[in-house]
């Protein structure tokens, strides 16, 4: 089985904070994702309402699926206008009185959504229809899902279960089934791998660019990678010349190569070489 090779001792759900900005991340060639987790008072997306929603935004290199680390998050509580069903409690541990009179940051939601290029979530089918209910405006995102995106059966994993497969890669999160804690312990599995192969969130990213591919669709510019493209085309900034354009570059070398045919006693100067 593939969970034989995972050995040593338990580590903790942890990732790196990235203390650089979202523009130099970007600029070095990471992409931007979201990570979601909702805990609510039932299975129904129709009828039952979110207590808990937690969010982590990340970095992950689009050749390698690797992930660099986390760049932001938002968790918070909600009440949901009725009592938490006892079952319900007894999966999340939430209470009544921990989210009497608690409202999430609607705003602060939207804002790390829009700034990912896509979001996952572990049975992503159950939360993005919370997410949806409560976001509409975000219908547009695309989702993945880390529990069937993943085969974790072929891989020779017992369960593709979030709790089995942390278990079985010697994950250890501080409160199961609380949303902060399965989204950093969700992560820190796809961040994990066999021995010489890739990570796991690879599967992902795969999926992600051949959907996109079929669609005829390219990654769509995320509110960061905007502000990246505006800071550096500012007014009088060397990208605005186009100094850093690999179009403007050619152009300018084939129109000083041309420059030099038409004028024999002058040589190609080395700038205008490729």
């Amino acid at each position: 089985m593939a969970v034989g090779w995972w050995r040593g001792r338990p580590r903790a759900a942890k990732l790196e904070r990235l203390r650089l900005r979202e523009e130099e991340l970007l600029r070095r060639g990471l992409r931007l994702a979201g990570f979601v987790d909702v805990e609510t008072t039932g299975l129904s997306t129709t009828y039952d309402e979110v207590v808990e929603f937690a969010i982590v935004l990340f970095a992950f290199d689009p050749a390698t699926g690797a992930i660099a680390g986390v760049v932001d998050h938002y968790v918070g509580l909600r009440d949901p206008g009725r009592p938490i069903p006892p079952a319900a409690t007894a999966v999340h541990g939430i209470r009544d009185a921990d989210v009497r009179g608690r409202r999430l940051d609607l705003h602060r939601i939207r804002s790390l959504i829009d700034r990912a290029e896509f979001l996952v979530a572990h049975n992503a089918r159950f939360d993005r229809g919370f997410v949806e209910r409560l976001l509409p405006e975000v219908r547009g995102k695309r989702w993945h899902c880390s529990m069937n995106g993943v085969p974790w059966k072929q891989l020779g994993f017992r369960s593709k279960g979030l709790q089995n497969l942390l278990a079985d890669h010697r994950i250890r999160v501080a409160r199961a089934h609380r949303g902060l804690d399965d989204v950093l312990g969700a992560l820190t599995l796809l961040a994990s791998g066999e021995p010489g192969g890739h990570c796991y969130f690879k599967y992902i990213v795969d999926r992600d660019r051949a959907q996109l591919e079929a669609a005829g669709q390219k990654p769509s510019r995320t509110r960061g990678e905007a502000a990246a493209g505006t800071r550096r085309s500012r007014p009088g900034s060397r990208s605005s010349k186009g100094a850093a354009a690999p179009g403007n570059r050619l152009w300018r070398a084939l129109t000083g190569l041309l420059k030099a045919l038409l004028n024999p006693l002058r040589r190609p100067s080395r700038s205008h070489r490729l």
